[in-house]
């Protein structure tokens, strides 16, 4: 059997330990070796702090970041936060030296903002309350961050400058693909352990979130699927589900349409031109360059067309993954946008809709 691999810790939760060491020094006059903050799913890390400063009304703080056995381009790294005294209680963001701020719409983050993303700010901000109710501006900088943003999406992706804080559990999952898939068909096995018959697949943390807050389900139910889509599907195929439901982002479900079952961005084509050439069949007119799929529908359609443009799509990955993957059962899809609202779906969600009516009864 082979050693189970090393987890590690991301971008976001590196940030928050140094906002919160940084803040223990500039607040409390406390310069402490180790630190500990939340992290979303209630759970707490402690990390030790790599260097500390303080001058007059401002503290930096700096901790290494450890992917564990994940090939992340951002293991070693050192991100640095610094806080600065502001004369009220807000908790403002800033992008330092090496951290990117994004250029174009589409994303998550308004277009002059720093590339620190919606969790990671959650994370730094409940960290330095843990501290102080006062006011600060988090200045977050990563040593080397231009020349490791060269590696990776951010340059396509209209955020420039830097890496991107990212990360939306805390913790970084090793990525082997034996392991992965092996951890993933524990999964779907413990779903069909707790007697489900009509799962939910998801990509991860956001699907699941979006799927627990659109329909009453059980925590079995809800089976996160990575960028496995191919495998577990093939997985699924073995089981008699009643109905199966795929949940997700259309910029990773897309790919299921487009004939790409393994939807990591390094075995996988960008969704992003196959997506815009429908919407502009669909809507009939040309649509504004973006270098998302969130663009598309966020920033060149209009509410009813995501609708109209969002439906079209499930019904492409529900027929494509149909055919690929013949089955008992005929998959559902529901595509959601970065905020985890529903943009459109394919097939009939009775199987999952009939929950929320029992609960109402």
């Amino acid at each position: 059997m082979s050693a189970e691999l090393k987890g590690g810790i991301t971008t976001g939760s590196c940030a928050a330990l140094a906002a919160k060491a940084a803040a223990l020094l500039l607040f409390r006059h406390e310069r402490v070796e180790q630190v500990e903050i939340p992290l979303p799913d209630g759970s707490r890390l402690m990390w030790p702090v790599a260097s500390l400063e303080q001058s007059n009304d401002t503290a930096e703080a700096s901790i290494i970041k450890d992917a564990g056995d994940d090939p992340d381009v951002t293991h070693g790294a050192r991100i640095r936060v610094r806080l600065t005294r502001l004369d009220d209680h807000n908790v403002m963001f800033r992008a330092g030296h090496g951290v990117g701020t994004v250029t174009v719409p589409g994303l998550a983050l308004a277009v002059g903002e720093a590339a620190i993303n919606p969790v990671p700010r959650t994370m730094i901000t409940a960290a330095i309350r843990e501290v102080t109710d006062h006011g600060v501006m988090v200045t977050v900088a990563v040593d080397g961050g231009e020349e490791l943003a060269a590696k990776t999406f951010n340059p396509k992706l209209g955020i420039e400058g830097g890496i991107s804080i990212i990360g939306t559990s805390g913790r970084v999952r090793p990525f082997s693909a034996p392991a992965l898939q092996q951890s993933l068909k524990c999964a779907l096995d413990i779903c069909v352990a707790s007697d489900t018959t009509a799962p939910v697949f998801v990509p991860g943390n956001m699907g699941r979130n979006a799927a627990l807050r659109a329909f009453h389900l059980k925590t079995q139910q809800v089976v996160e699927v990575s960028n496995e889509w191919g495998y577990m599907l093939e997985q699924a195929q073995a089981h008699p589900f009643t109905a199966l439901l795929m949940l997700g982002h259309p910029g990773k479900l897309a790919k299921l349409a487009m004939g790409q079952w393994n939807t990591h961005s390094g075995q996988s084509d960008s969704a992003v031109p196959f997506v815009a050439d429908l919407a502009h069949q669909v809507v009939h007119h040309s649509l504004a360059d973006t270098t998302t799929v969130e663009g598309v529908f966020m920033e060149c359609l209009t509410a009813p067309q995501r609708r109209r443009v969002a439906d079209r799509l499930a019904a492409a990955i529900q027929r494509n993954t149909a055919e690929t993957f013949p089955a008992s059962w005929l998959p559902q899809v529901v595509l959601i946008n970065l905020r985890g609202e529903i943009l459109g779906s394919a097939g009939d969600l009775q199987p999952w809709l009939r929950h929320l009516e029992e609960e109402s009864l």
